[in-house]
């Protein structure tokens, strides 16, 4: 049984170091590969404005934010929530050197040693799709994932959004878990399950294509000065071995 948090967060700017702090917190969960329904959702006073930029993107003004709890009011049932669960972050460094700041505030342990495990779906999506956008948008856009009301970022929304493109990046996984609970019951399934069977198509090339090749190697060869590799070379005559035997 795997119970897993995935989890999302928005601040008032990009350095915990300078001050910045955590504005919305939510995590949504995860049991055996299903979303629960049951989620962890709040907005934070930072005592502190946004950065500009920062408000462009996430929209909770002063304002708003001005009778909401501080964190320190949260941390407790924030860390029950996600007590037990490995955590899925987008970026996961960001997030959580955020919480680390909110937490040693308070003078709690880093938010890693807090959890069994934090997973980072922006590595994961970096070794699937090397050299492609990877942010969230992004990623629901190569899965199909409808985020057409995604106006602003929302640490709700986007944490539901990552729950889907967690399942997305890791679909077929779970084909190759192994339930220890009943490892008899595999073995028996094994040995009754038919082998597969498949034949591999055959295409030949056709004249244009052999034409098209063969430009292509002439064009190899004087680039190459006569050098390239790629042209198939006659096998030598019994005569050209024996004398290469010899020498």
């Amino acid at each position: 049984m795997t119970r897993q948090i995935v989890l999302d967060t928005e601040t008032t700017g990009l350095n915990p170091g300078s001050g910045d702090r955590i504005i919305e917190i939510a995590g949504v969960e995860l049991f055996n590969r299903r979303l629960t329904g049951r989620h962890f959702h709040t907005y934070l006073n930072p005592g502190r404005a946004s950065h500009p930029d920062a408000l462009k993107v996430h929209g909770l003004t002063e304002e708003f934010l001005a009778d909401k709890p501080r964190f320190e009011q949260i941390a407790a049932d924030m860390l029950g929530f996600v007590r037990d669960a490995e955590i899925i972050i987008h970026n996961a460094p960001f997030d959580c050197a955020f919480l680390d700041a909110e937490l040693d505030r308070l003078n709690l342990a880093a938010f890693k040693q807090l959890v069994p495990m934090v997973t980072d779906t922006l590595v994961m999506a970096k070794m699937q799709f090397p050299g492609k956008f990877n942010n969230l948008d992004a990623l629901c856009k190569r899965f199909g994932i409808d985020n057409a009301h995604r106006t602003l970022h929302g640490a709700l929304l986007d944490a539901e959004l990552l729950a889907e493109v967690y399942l997305s990046l890791t679909r077929g996984q779970e084909s190759l878990v192994i339930d220890l609970e009943a490892p008899q019951q595999h073995k028996a399934v094994a040995a009754t399950r038919p082998l597969d069977t498949f034949t591999l198509p055959l295409t030949c090339p056709s004249e244009a294509d052999r034409i098209a090749h063969d430009a292509f190697l002439q064009l190899l060869d004087k680039k190459s000065k006569g050098q390239s590799i790629w042209r198939p070379q006659p096998a030598p005559s019994p005569d050209e071995q024996l004398q290469k035997s010899v020498q």
